[in-house]
């Protein structure tokens, strides 16, 4: 059933570019009140303005739990309500594992299912109260495994798991929660990743459909759609519903022929080892920025304070 967003509050985090941004200012078209978590102010500042008056920011780090809770508490003092959180924020890190640089590494886990797990921590007893909706932006990552991709697949199975196990615990509390799958869609992020030549290749050698990158504009109307219907899964490309009835038999068939492959490119892959390891895209800069922002103030190793 389509549900009437006009003055519905909703959150979004990783609201300073892409998806997020995008996301924002189409529910705001649709008379939602938007509430604005990330990391970049001006960004974020930038897409409230094009969302109304009723736009506000919250500088938060998804990652750290304190910091999300007093956002959580600071959007119901001034909205009164929280009707629809979508966890959007996200980053990545390309290359072989063998070879990757362990910090990054570790920190796509933790921002992409730690950082939901810690928004949905501290947002859920306000979907409690409202009856929302919960909806977790997961990636056609969860659906099917890919090489040079270990720490962004693993991060979206896990927040896909998440998503699926925490639906069952709240619907009887009146909270829907659904899961947004996207492919390889125009946002800094994969034009990040798409700057390494080799990463760029391989890519382009996969079969079709997922081989292509994908407008951002369609995709997020679907998204858009799928929250007005509070739907248990929504897919930003048509093709990706398919792929639910097969997942099962796609790590094989990627094992089978990614050998071949990662052979193939090996001697490319080792003469550019060099070149990668680092978080991708505008939106991993911004994250190491305020990692190492952190780090200075607390004397640390660069962790969210």
């Amino acid at each position: 059933m389509k549900k009437d967003l006009t003055g519905q509050v909703v959150v979004i985090t990783g609201a300073a570019r892409g998806v997020g941004a995008m996301l924002a200012r189409k529910l705001a078209r649709r008379g939602a009140k938007l509430a604005l978590v990330g990391l970049e102010p001006v960004e974020l500042k930038q897409v409230a303005e094009s969302c109304g008056p009723d736009a506000g920011t919250w500088e938060a780090n998804v990652t750290d739990r304190a910091a999300m809770a007093e956002a959580a508490g600071q959007i119901l003092a001034r909205y009164g309500r929280v009707d629809v959180v979508v966890a959007n924020a996200g980053i990545a890190t390309g290359g072989p594992f063998l070879d990757s640089d362990a910090d990054a590494f570790d920190r796509v886990i933790e921002v992409n299912l730690l950082g939901s797990v810690a928004t949905a921590r501290a947002f859920l007893p306000a979907l409690v109260a409202s009856r929302g909706y919960y909806l977790q932006i997961a990636s056609l990552a969860a659906l099917t495994p890919a090489p040079m991709m270990a720490a962004y697949c693993a991060s979206k199975s896990g927040v896909e798991a998440f998503a699926h196990s925490l639906r069952t615990e709240v619907a009887h509390k009146g909270v829907r929660v659904g899961v947004g799958y996207l492919s390889w869609t125009d946002t800094d992020m994969v034009r990040g990743a798409d700057e390494d030549d080799v990463l760029r290749e391989l890519r382009s050698r996969l079969p079709w459909p997922t081989n292509r990158t994908y407008p951002l504009e369609p995709a997020v109307d679907r998204i858009v759609a799928g929250i007005g219907r509070r739907s248990v899964h929504v897919y930003a490309q048509w093709w990706l519903r398919g792929m639910q009835s097969v997942r099962g038999y796609v790590p094989s068939i990627v094992a089978t022929v990614g050998k071949k492959e990662m052979k193939r490119f090996e001697p490319r892959l080792r003469a550019t080892v060099g070149t990668r390891g680092k978080l991708v895209g505008r939106g991993g800069q911004a994250d190491a920025q305020a990692a190492a922002r952190a780090g200075a103030q607390t004397g640390g190793d660069g962790g969210p304070a």
